[in-house]
């Protein structure tokens, strides 16, 4: 993995966006890689200000989601980025959002979504230690 150019790795927010009556997460599909799937994800930004605040930010621009973040869960380090993971308990979800053109959302089961994230391990790895896993 490269850091295209940056010094210190990229600060990566991502959202895990939930219905909790439901136990079910939302996933979107990657622009890059349209087969596969990802949570709604993106760089921090300073105009941001806090962590939580991009990860929001990212679930309405790549998934249309509208909700309240409720948990931090985790923080994990790559080579090229550093992954913060926060639950985001969703209230609606806009029929038309930024990306809508580029990218399909799917509501999926804690199994499911696992399945489906397993390409790329700190996308599963985050989801692991959600309040969706199943409790070891």
């Amino acid at each position: 993995m490269s850091n295209k150019g940056r010094t210190t790795p990229r600060v990566v927010c991502c959202a895990i966006p939930i219905a909790r009556s439901a136990g079910k997460v939302l996933v979107i599909t990657s622009r890059k890689r349209p087969n596969n799937w990802v949570l709604p994800k993106g760089g921090w930004e300073p105009s941001d200000g806090v962590l939580e605040a991009a990860a929001s930010r990212e679930a309405l621009e790549e998934a249309g989601v509208r909700g309240t973040i409720t948990r931090f869960v985790t923080t994990i380090p790559s080579a090229s980025s550093t992954y913060h993971f926060y639950e985001l308990d969703v209230q609606g979800l806009d029929a038309e959002w930024l990306e809508s053109k580029e990218r399909r959302r799917e509501w999926v089961d804690y199994a499911e979504a696992s399945k489906r994230l397993a390409w790329k391990a700190e996308l599963v790895q985050g989801l692991s230690l959600s309040s969706l896993a199943p409790k070891r």
